[in-house]
């Protein structure tokens, strides 16, 4: 893809001079001597429209804001685990994301061999055929025994642990040093007040679905229930664990180590009662995070503080809940669905503020598995992602979200007193 190509393309052109009086429309609480200001992000996961983020996240930094909480599942997890590797919070990660994007080449992710290729092939075609589908299926049958998935991942995990070894974040302790670099001069100006270097640091939340122990899992914070040494964990694993989609990756596999303060850790984590179960389990299996909440949104509310940022969401595609079930394949397919979306329906419709915060991108007609994806269409992609960033933030209204969060957190007292009550 090019680069330069992309940036003077007429539909993005467009778009500079909005950025530009957007610098000076106030988003957040904080902002550091630079001028720019923070807020917290979480992105949904949707395979290579993951791409549309990538443009998306451009334009937010374009318009002078940064990142202190960066969360996703899946491709959402991807594009956050850059956010936090490629520099510390205070840097612009836009320009680099999109030269890695520009050089990747997708096709080089389905890495399980002909056969696989060739099924994936004619499950992508316009207008499928059963028959071929049937027999490029029994042709692989044994990779879905043996592997339980179709492609081994092993390209995508070289991939991404090769971007964070350039950028000198091997492990999990050299992620956390490059999350804990405080925004130079980072102020509250509505408190008048210089951050303290633990408010300032960073924070990585990324959501994959242990299947060996039905559980949520959040990394980095879960990182102590599969790694005896936590800080020396490869983070490279953690996306790979996001993004393992159900048959198309092989599910990652994570030793549990059986330490005897692992009983005390699964319990208090995620609730795992090892005694109830018998032992805890040799290994963790990873499937793809979106199979149990592909929209994290709720990784940093806080129900009883007025927050000092908003937590900024973005989802691929609208939102399509009527389904028509008209056979087995469609059934299967509207429980997958309803199973990866129903506790984020469930968050949203619970937290109606949110709704202020969340941006869709229109990504139809494009297949969400097409790792074969022409330059034209990523382009696309992340011009679109950029164009609905544009139109979120001009709408936004910082301030009449956090009077709505102030009614929400203290319903009984005056709007006059809220500001001086607790935030967070």
């Amino acid at each position: 893809m090019d680069i330069d190509a992309l940036i003077r393309h007429p539909s993005l052109q467009a778009l500079m001079p909005r950025l530009e009086r957007l610098r000076d429309k106030r988003f957040s609480d904080l902002v550091d001597q630079q001028g720019h200001q923070y807020v917290d992000l979480v992105m949904e996961g949707g395979g290579m429209l993951g791409i549309a983020l990538v443009g998306y996240t451009w334009a937010l930094e374009q318009a002078g804001l940064r990142f202190l909480g960066v969360g996703g599942t899946s491709a959402g997890s991807i594009n956050a685990l850059l956010l936090a590797a490629l520099g510390p919070p205070a840097q612009a990660k836009g320009p680099q994301l999109l030269q890695d994007l520009a050089a990747l080449d997708f096709r080089g992710f389905v890495d399980g061999g002909r056969r696989s290729r060739r099924l994936i092939d004619a499950a992508l075609a316009p207008d499928p055929s059963p028959w071929r589908l049937a027999w490029r299926a029994w042709r692989v049958r044994g990779l879905l025994k043996t592997r339980l998935g179709l492609n081994p991942g092993a390209v995508f995990q070289d991939w991404i642990h090769g971007v964070l070894a350039r950028e000198g974040v091997s492990t999990l302790e050299a992620l956390q040093a490059r999350l804990a670099e405080p925004p130079p001069g980072l102020w509250n100006w509505r408190q008048n007040r210089l951050l303290e270097p633990q408010e300032a640091r960073g924070r990585l939340a990324i959501v994959a679905a242990d299947v060996a122990s039905e559980s949520k899992v959040v990394f980095p914070d879960h990182a102590a229930l599969y790694f005896a040494d936590p800080a020396r964990a490869d983070p490279a694993l953690f996306a790979r664990a996001s993004m393992s989609i159900p048959f198309f990756f092989e599910p990652l596999r994570l030793s549990v180590p059986q330490d005897d303060g692992a009983v005390r850790r699964w319990r208090d984590a995620v609730g795992y009662d090892a005694a109830q179960e018998g032992g805890l389990p040799a290994q963790g299996i990873f499937v793809d995070g979106g199979v149990i909440s592909n929209f994290p949104i709720h990784l940093f509310h806080n129900y009883s503080r007025i927050p000092t940022r908003p937590t900024f969401g973005v989802k691929l595609q609208q939102d399509e809940r009527r389904r028509r079930i008209d056979g087995p394949l469609s059934l299967f397919g509207a429980i997958f669905d309803s199973a990866r979306h129903a506790l984020d329906y469930d968050f949203l419709s619970n937290n109606h503020d949110y709704r202020q915060l969340v941006q869709h991108i229109a990504c139809r007609d494009v297949n969400w598995l097409d790792f074969s994806m022409d330059d034209t269409t990523r382009a696309e992609l992340f011009r679109e992602g950029a164009a609905r960033a544009v139109d979120f933030l001009e709408r936004f209204d910082w301030e009449a979200y956090r009077e709505l969060r102030s009614r929400l957190v203290f319903p009984t007292a005056s709007a006059s007193t809220t500001g001086r009550m607790r935030m967070a």
